[in-house]
């Protein structure tokens, strides 16, 4: 199974993604989820999501730093 981490501000709209999709029959497996940048990028260190999916906008940090900074410390995960 891959391992996928969910990143959006808006709470309502992560756990929607993470409750309504049957990742298992995809291959997948939520292994965490956080409100920002900042958090997703501390949880994915410890954690080590092959990916991370991420809103764009968000406080402290933004997806795509985000995607810049995982892209240099975890160069496998692939970020949607």
């Amino acid at each position: 199974m891959y391992k996928i981490m969910i990143v959006d501000d808006e709470e309502e709209i992560r756990l929607g993604i993470i409750k309504r999709m049957d990742w298992e029959s995809f291959g997948f497996v939520v292994v965490g989820d956080a409100e920002n940048g900042e958090e997703a990028l501390e949880k994915a260190e410890k954690l080590e999501p092959d990916v991370i999916m991420t809103d764009i906008r968000m406080p402290f940090m933004d997806g795509l730093e985000l995607g810049n900074k995982i892209a240099q410390i975890l160069p496998s995960t692939k970020i949607i």
